[in-house]
């Protein structure tokens, strides 16, 4: 389907071009000895450590090593000298499902290269440590409920240089959480008579201006990408940079005694409203995905689990996910809020209480919609813990492709997975 090409094609765009790091000239490789990365309990992990300089082996490389579970305190640190590049390391095992990782360091020349390896021991047996509370449901059919009591008052302010023969670019804005308060994006529609489906595009972490997807709505899609924090997203860079600099400072934390105060509720809420808002297009044809990666992918999933409208969701490396694990003994996800935290703090345990409104784990719990899943193995922003925490727990269709390498980014070839996977979505008979 030549129309799901360009989708997916649009997402790898989009994300690939600012995700994949850059390649150094010097290079740590850490590599398990698995095919797939996985053992199981009792079994050990050695990992191959190889250092090159434009391919070829170091010799007489001194490096540093530090073993672990995923993103817990290392429990040993050692000094090696690679006489020929390379050696191995036997990190031992793990009794219960989990992640062990072996990262190395190498120094030269003032600057310090890093390569990880993560071995996952059945991390299919994973389960979230987030509770759901019983009225986690109610909650938020109450907040929705709420936020329909509130005029959308729409308003599009067309960007006549951004337009071209085929596309016309607003930046959109629509009234959503409270009277005054505005959630803004930047919307292409396709000029064309017929009827077209939707890509909603969810941010990840940050405070930025948006440009929209053109050359994709002159294919025919709508596309809409959303800010979350309510201003508009077509102001100079400035502005942005003394935003996340002053008063969005670490947003994230905002508000977590108080499950009604907390900033993602706006945001949560805010991601319905742009669904109504497509909803109520006369050019658009009742096809809705919603993609995302980190904070994107968690509001992609939150977004599909709280909005029976959407069709599907793409979901890579959910961050706001197993918030919680911290506090019991294993990896939490971004923005790691528990870290270093004692579960026994009254304030502590009521941030927990509160988070658990808003943990994608919980949200993966009640999602009904086919998802596609993606994350690595190497990923210490949202760790693969807390990834198959969410993963896990999801009862509707869901396809995973694991990148097992990976870090916070993935490969080309996943978006060509995705797209095939998107292709079979949209070519199954709606119920």
């Amino acid at each position: 389907m030549k129309k799901l090409n360009i989708l997916f094609l649009f997402i790898c765009y989009s994300w690939g071009c600012i995700a994949q790091p850059m390649k150094q000239m010097i290079q740590v490789s850490v590599v398990p000895n698995s095919e797939n990365w996985l053992y199981k309990l009792g079994k050990d992990a050695v990992f191959t450590v190889t250092v090159t300089k434009d391919g070829i082996p170091m010799k007489g490389i001194k490096i540093r090593y530090e073993l672990s579970q995923d993103m817990l305190e290392p429990f040993k640190q050692k000094e090696l000298l690679l006489k020929d590049g390379i050696t191995t390391i036997n990190a031992g095992t793990l009794r219960k499902a989990g992640f062990l990782r072996c990262r190395a360091f190498v120094t030269i020349k003032g600057n310090t290269y890093e390569g990880r390896g993560t071995a996952g021991y059945e991390p299919h047996t994973l389960l979230p440590t987030t509770e759901m509370p019983a009225d986690f449901q109610l909650f938020w059919e109450q907040a929705k409920a709420g936020n329909k009591e509130i005029a959308m008052n729409p308003c599009l302010r067309l960007l006549p240089e951004k337009c071209t023969s085929k596309v016309d670019v607003y930046e959109l804005s629509v009234q959503s959480f409270q009277r005054g308060s505005r959630m803004f994006g930047i919307l292409c529609i396709p000029k064309t008579e017929k009827k077209c489906p939707a890509l909603l595009r969810l941010p990840g972490a940050g405070v930025r201006p948006y440009e929209g997807h053109i050359a994709e709505a002159e294919k025919g899609y709508i596309t809409l990408d959303i800010g979350i924090h309510g201003i508009p997203v077509t102001m100079p860079a400035s502005v942005y940079h003394n935003l996340r600099s002053g008063s969005l400072d670490k947003y994230w934390n905002f508000n977590w005694e108080d499950r009604d105060m907390v900033y993602y509720k706006r945001v949560y809420l805010g991601c319905i409203r742009m669904i109504d808002y497509i909803y109520s297009m006369q050019e658009f044809n009742g096809d809705l995905i919603v993609y995302g990666g980190s904070q994107g992918g968690a509001l992609s999933l939150i977004t599909a689990a709280l909005d029976n409208r959407v069709t599907g969701c793409v979901v890579f490396f959910p961050a706001l996910a197993d918030l919680n694990g911290y506090l019991h003994g294993r990896a939490g996800g971004w923005p790691h809020y528990f870290k270093d935290k004692h579960i026994n703090d009254p304030i502590i345990r009521k941030k927990e209480q509160v988070m658990a409104y808003y943990d994608v784990t919980n949200f993966a719990r009640i999602l009904n919609k086919p998802v596609f899943f993606s994350f690595g193995y190497n990923d210490m922003v949202c760790p693969p813990t807390t990834s198959y925490a969410v993963y896990n727990s999801i009862s509707s269709p869901k396809t995973f492709i694991p990148a097992p390498e990976t870090e916070h980014y993935n490969y080309p070839e996943l978006w060509e997975e995705a797209w095939k996977w998107g292709e079979e979505l949209l070519k199954a008979p709606k119920k």
